[in-house]
């Protein structure tokens, strides 16, 4: 049975000598995989679409188990992100979350415009970081463990300004901030700012201005949070603390 669908490329799997596996994240028929036969031969009609970010319509076989690519066409290649490294790295941080996170065939068509629309900002020369954020808090609830960021955890109260705890999984106001001893005191834009982008959809994704300073704040909360309740670690955001460990370390010769 031959099924067309729109969707983007989130991870290539060699297969063979000539093959690749794609899985693509799609509108209609959510995360599936794709036997791309002969698309690592260089002169292979899949040879282009069969990349990592690629936004394409796709035509594919199937009947039981993986279907088999019969037709693609590339509809955005995003070529600012695949030419540049460090926008490489968000991007497989973007594609590989998801990967993670969702199961295979779940539909949510509202998931392929998040995507979309990040790696759409992200070629235009959005904040990489926030694009990041954004989808990190997002992809909260589909691991089941979204943190409550419009009020306080424990009184309930939405009268601000708050703190984090990572304990009570969200914000919590200054009269309960004690009750975990740990909890991580903030920018009072910093809360704010996770529920924002919890909340914004992905259609009004667009240039958000963020100091270094509040920058700093949300990636501790989000990595954080990751790791006590997520437990998933990315192999692109390994590389990319790694390229901020040497920024850090060039700034600090310059300084000195």
């Amino acid at each position: 049975m031959l099924q067309k669908t729109e969707g983007i490329v989130i991870r290539t799997t060699d297969y063979g000598e000539t093959n690749k596996i794609l899985t693509l994240l799609t509108r209609e028929n959510g995360k599936i995989s794709v036997m791309a036969n002969g698309a690592k031969k260089p002169k292979s009609r899949f040879a282009s679409s069969a990349q990592l970010f690629i936004y394409g319509s796709f035509v594919y076989q199937r009947f039981k188990g993986m279907g088999t690519l019969n037709q693609s066409d590339i509809l955005d290649s995003f070529r600012q992100i695949r030419s540049d490294i460090i926008l490489t790295s968000y991007g497989a941080c973007m594609v590989e979350l998801i990967d993670r996170l969702v199961p295979e065939e779940q539909l949510s068509p509202a998931l392929f415009d998040l995507l979309y629309h990040l790696l759409h900002q992200l070629d235009e020369g959005s904040d990489p970081d926030v694009l990041l954020n954004i989808l990190e808090i997002k992809m909260l609830a589909w691991a089941g463990v979204a943190p409550t960021l419009d009020r306080c955890t424990q009184c309930q109260t939405t009268e601000g300004p708050f703190s984090f705890s990572h304990r009570f999984a969200g914000a919590v106001c200054y009269q309960c901030a004690s009750a975990d001893p740990h909890h991580q005191k903030v920018q009072a834009n910093v809360v704010k700012l996770l529920y924002l982008f919890q909340k914004i959809p992905a259609a009004r994704i667009g240039h958000i201005n963020v100091k270094a300073s509040t920058k700093k704040e949300l990636k501790q909360i989000i990595d954080q949070y990751y790791e006590e309740y997520v437990g998933v670690y990315l192999k692109a955001k390994r590389f990319l603390a790694q390229v901020d460990r040497l920024s850090f370390e060039d700034e600090r010769d310059i300084d000195s």
